[in-house]
């Protein structure tokens, strides 16, 4: 059974840091590129970053709205993806979802490529 589960959200005031860990298991964690998103209220889910499986190439992609000041990074032999947010900002506010897929790296950023997802996790970033 596949099961993905995040944690470490919270609430935190504008530039400050949090790190989100999702763990998983029921799958080979190695063969799937690993995505973060997150779902503010009224918004569509979107895109946030990604970990590229090590057999297509091991690399990280971001969206614009987070490059240099968010991290991913996974740990292949504990199966789990972390996302590093630093600097936040008002705008990060969402749930934060933990996702993982085997789509081509053409359609690595798109909600609908992701078969598995996690519970989510709030972060909530307040002035």
């Amino acid at each position: 059974q596949v099961q993905l589960a995040e944690s470490g959200g919270g609430s935190v005031q504008v530039g400050g840091s949090l790190t989100l860990s999702c763990v998983t298991s029921g799958f080979t964690f190695r063969d799937y590129h690993m995505g973060w998103f997150r779902q503010a209220p009224g918004k569509e889910r979107e895109f946030v970053a990604v970990s590229v499986r090590p057999g297509s190439g091991g690399t990280t992609r971001y969206s614009e709205s987070v490059e240099g000041r968010f991290t991913i990074s996974r740990d292949n032999a504990k199966k789990m993806v972390l996302l590093q947010m630093n600097n936040l900002k008002a705008e990060d506010t969402a749930v934060y979802y933990c996702a993982s897929s085997r789509v081509a790296l053409s359609g690595i950023r798109q909600v609908e490529m992701y078969r598995s997802w996690g519970q989510g996790t709030q972060v909530t970033v307040s002035s």
